[in-house]
């Protein structure tokens, strides 16, 4: 009765359904992975953005890398703002994805060293993209400022290139390292991206704290995935019920149609 999955069609198909069965699972799993790891820098970004603000220094020194528990840590600074020194990192985007420039201003702390500080968007606007924008001015004089700490950019963590023969102050990526080469100051690790307090006219437009990830999505995936690893067997255990019940109507159909015919004289 069930010959036919000898055949070459079924032997495919057989071969095919038990591929997908772990191949399936396996997704599943990968689904929860990716689950577990945004809920954890969810709760990570949750415990930093709720966290009281501190001084800085206490958080991180030149040479530092930010570590995934202290990013979005708000911080204070007091010092004063070097516009001199001051640069500009393209492609960026507003939160309604209109591409422009972030501000990238030097704040000389008290004793000495420099913190970065991104203050915000500004539209690309200007006569060209290699003429230096016009950028609104930060407060004069010493001032004190809050915002989130934010580790180094690179290309392998945010996918921009690092393009090199840019216009004269504008830059690809905001890294401490590479500005304290060019400063030739002691630079903190990192850099902060400035909330308080708001600048004049809401220009530069302040970066906008960052949204969840969103985790659940992953978790029903992993479920679905699951769900479809268990409908494979169960969907070939049908097709092989159906295929032996038409098989076993054509076969009776047969058997009584040569029953039926006269016998020869």
């Amino acid at each position: 009765m069930y010959r036919f999955l000898l055949t070459r069609q079924w032997v495919i198909l057989t071969l095919i359904s038990l591929l997908l069965i772990p191949t399936m699972i396996r997704l599943g799993f990968w689904q929860k992975h990716r689950y577990e790891e945004r809920s954890a820098r969810n709760q990570l970004a949750a415990e930093a953005l709720g966290a009281k603000p501190v001084p800085v220094e206490q958080v991180t020194e030149p040479g530092h890398a930010v570590t995934r528990k202290e990013r979005y840590h708000t911080v204070t600074a007091t010092g004063t703002f070097d516009t001199a020194d001051e640069v500009v990192v393209r492609r960026r985007t507003n939160s309604d994805d209109e591409v422009g420039y972030h501000v990238l201003t030097p704040l000389v702390l008290t004793d000495g060293k420099v913190l970065l500080v991104n203050r915000g968007w500004i539209p690309s606007d200007g006569p060209s993209q290699t003429a230096f924008p016009k950028i609104p001015a930060p407060p004069a004089g010493t001032v004190t400022i809050q915002g989130r700490l934010m580790p180094d950019e690179t290309t392998a963590a945010s996918g921009i290139k690092d393009l090199k023969g840019l216009p004269d102050r504008q830059i690809m990526l905001i890294n401490s390292e590479e500005q304290a080469r060019r400063l030739g100051k002691q630079v903190l690790g990192g850099y902060i991206e400035q909330t308080a307090p708001q600048p004049k006219g809401d220009t530069p437009e302040q970066i906008s704290d960052p949204g969840k990830e969103d985790a659940p999505l992953n978790y029903a995936y992993m479920i679905q995935w699951w769900l479809f690893a268990a409908g494979v067997p169960y969907g070939f255990f049908v097709l092989v019920r159906r295929e032996a019940r038409t098989r076993a109507e054509a076969a009776a159909e047969q058997e009584t149609a040569e029953e039926a015919e006269p016998a020869a004289v």
